[in-house]
């Protein structure tokens, strides 16, 4: 089993804060602009593939603008977790109805929940619903969390379509309903607790508003007003966001924690991964900062727009930055093949004791 604290050498935490600690204030323009640009990019390529002869590259290309600008417009959930108490209402409101709620992930699924994935007594223990240990555990098992991809959405619209008006009619479902089916983890056995919100203390008109677009979406299909392709459309393309994210979310972390020991910032932050890349590609598949993850388990109330900055600031300022380069991969495909490298030694290691 890999050791979960081989970091020996102090991180420069306090060198590092001064290096970057103007760069904390977001901008709600570039939040504005870059969120509607890409949701109205979003739906009218979701419109323009459902619109076109089949299988016509016209489909194709409207299929896979979709898939990238609503991907990006959806990852914003995780910027409304950190964004400050009581701030960007409008925001939130917005993203919620033209963003969240067509995708059945409303932002209450992620608000007080995302949160204690940041917290060192939390951070990659069992507690933590955002943290598997794939780093010490059988590869198959990072097959089958992207896999469980195909699933997700169907059981997303069962969740608001279903279990919502079911929860109120039978009173003893509501609390399964809120601890087990209402956040965006990827552990399956997290249990939300009771008070875990920040933000979003109308979770409960969210949640009607998902479950009230799915009911209308599928009647106004069964009554033939919307062709049944627009079904199909919506679940190819988040079944491919899904999958994106996930592969997103194993490149991510290290996962090598077994569960049990906390862990400092510092080695949050060391566990974390960064993948500055490719400025063209990258941001495809980690959008909105995502590629800067390990710098934002450093700062994690920094808005995305500055990550890209602070990077560089830490890379050529640090005085010492060898503690800061090892999150480094250079891309993807080397993240995954260093967590699917240390996942397979560590099998074959248990297997041998």
């Amino acid at each position: 089993m890999t050791d979960p604290k081989p970091y020996t050498k102090e991180f420069p935490l306090r060198e590092a804060h001064r290096l970057v600690r103007d760069l904390m204030t977001p901008n709600p323009w570039i939040y504005w602009i870059d969120f509607m640009f890409h949701i109205t990019l979003g739906w009218a390529a979701f419109f323009m593939a459902l619109l076109s002869p089949m299988f016509s590259l016209w489909q194709l290309g409207g299929y896979v603008v979709a898939v990238l600008a609503l991907y990006r417009s959806a990852i914003f959930v995780h910027e409304l977790a950190h964004l400050k108490k009581g701030t960007f209402k409008n925001f939130r409101l917005v993203w919620n109805i033209i963003c969240g709620i067509p995708l059945m992930i409303p932002s209450f699924t992620y608000d007080g929940v995302h949160s204690d994935h940041h917290k060192p007594d939390v951070y990659g223990t069992s507690k933590d619903g955002e943290y598997l240990p794939f780093a010490t555990r059988r590869p198959m098992e990072m097959v089958i969390y992207v896999l469980l991809s195909f699933l997700i959405p169907v059981l997303l619209v069962a969740r608001f379509l279903l279990l919502t008006p079911l929860s109120y009619l039978i009173p003893p479902l509501r609390k399964i309903v809120w601890e087990r089916a209402s956040s965006l983890t990827i552990d399956p056995g997290y249990r939300r607790a009771e008070n875990a919100i920040r933000n979003d203390l109308n979770w409960r008109q969210q949640e009607l508003g998902a479950c009230l677009f799915a009911a209308t979406v599928i009647g106004l299909v069964v009554l033939e007003v919307f062709p049944y392709p627009i079904l199909i459309l919506w679940y190819l393309i988040a079944v491919t966001v899904f999958i994106l994210n996930s592969l997103r979310t194993l490149a991510a972390h290290a996962y090598r924690n077994p569960g049990e020991h906390k862990m400092t910032l510092a080695e949050q932050y060391l566990d974390s991964i960064n993948i500055p890349g490719n400025f063209l590609i990258t941001p495809l598949w980690a959008p909105v900062g995502l590629r800067y993850h390990a710098t934002h388990h450093l700062f994690m109330s920094m808005p995305y727009h500055n990550l890209g900055k602070a990077q560089r600031r830490l890379v050529n300022g640090l005085t010492d930055n060898t503690q800061y380069l090892k999150t480094m991969r250079s891309g993807l495909w080397d993240a995954l093949k260093h967590i699917w490298h240390e996942s397979s030694t560590s099998t074959k290691t248990s297997q041998r004791s």
